[in-house]
């Protein structure tokens, strides 16, 4: 290959569970003109075997040990051939239209520097947990929200190669958020844009490493929200991201939160109060003097209409 017009790049770590389905789905696409980068992050499970199991010449991979996200993705934007990226995790499911519907938009539109989209979400096991709508698609709103929302699903976006580049990548040390600050330092640079429409399958699990931010400790979230507000990070505020979330890497935690995000959204996003039910009965069980599980669980007793009007009442309590 020579310069394919789109490289879709794909960090992975420990995800030999999801990153055949994922690979398959960018085989898939409708457009062919594109080749699969994908950053191995010093796994250490069967990711690898799994990759060498499809023969496909689109496909490159590059091994760099344990670094993180941020090093991972800016490793592949050095490395990447195409003139457009789309960024894709190696635990989500493209649709098969994405690469052609986003290439076709930032083609015909060069002002833009970037397109989203809106996104299905699902449980680690594949089922239909909600459907999510950006908070803003045209550039407009996304500019009118861009300190206080983050406008971008990171997996479902596409952008420009080299006003990336030129604006530095992904810091290092923006631990949970590399992509937010990105778009924040990036705004100059062109125009946003997000699809109204799902062009891919966005999979919660236990492994992944973002979590609800609610179950953020108030010192990471005021910090984070510093930083995004004058654009930019020190190493000296990396270090207390960093030192925040590692009082929270722990499977329990990972697993607690997993749990109450899916119960949450299976009874505000998607009403089915007995598998919010099922989800939070976990989290109780993993987290017992959690005050706002226990305040869900009773919630799901509650009729549609009531849960609705207490959400629009109260959208940063319930």
């Amino acid at each position: 290959m020579n310069r394919p017009l789109v490289t879709v790049l794909m960090p992975a770590r420990n995800t030999a569970r999801y990153i055949g389905e994922a690979i398959a789905s960018v085989l898939k696409q409708s457009l062919t003109d594109f080749e699969l980068l994908i950053i191995n992050d010093g796994s250490t499970d069967n990711t690898v075997e799994i990759i060498a199991g499809f023969n496909d010449p689109r496909i490159r991979v590059f091994y760099q040990p344990p670094a993180g996200i941020a090093a991972a993705l800016n490793k592949g934007l050095q490395l990447a051939k195409g003139e457009l990226v789309a960024r894709f995790d190696s635990d989500d499911i493209c649709f098969p239209q994405r690469l052609e519907k986003q290439a076709a938009f930032l083609q015909s539109n060069p002002g833009y520097v970037l397109t989203g989209s809106d996104a299905e979400y699902i449980t680690e096991t594949g089922e239909h947990l909600f459907n999510f709508k950006c908070t803003g698609h045209t550039h407009e709103e996304i500019m009118q929200q861009l300190e206080v929302y983050c406008p971008f699903i990171h997996s479902s976006v596409m952008y420009r190669r080299m006003p990336v580049v030129s604006a530095g990548g992904y810091s290092p040390h923006a631990h949970q958020f590399e992509d937010y600050l990105l778009w924040v330092r990036l705004q100059h640079a062109g125009k946003y844009h997000n699809i109204p429409e799902p062009l891919l399958q966005v999979r919660f699990n236990t492994q992944s490493v973002t979590i609800d931010e609610k179950w953020r400790s108030r010192k990471f979230r005021r910090t984070k929200k510093e930083i995004i507000r004058h654009g930019f990070i020190t190493e000296p505020e990396g270090k207390i991201l960093k030192a925040e979330l590692m009082k929270q890497d722990h499977p329990r935690i990972k697993a607690g939160a997993y749990e109450a995000l899916c119960g949450k959204k299976f009874l505000l996003d998607n009403y089915k109060p007995a598998m919010a039910r099922h989800h939070l009965g976990r989290a109780i069980r993993l987290f017992p003097l959690r005050a706002d599980n226990y305040a869900l669980y009773v919630l799901s007793f509650c009729p549609s209409r009531l849960l609705r009007w207490l959400h629009k009442q109260r959208p940063n309590k319930i």
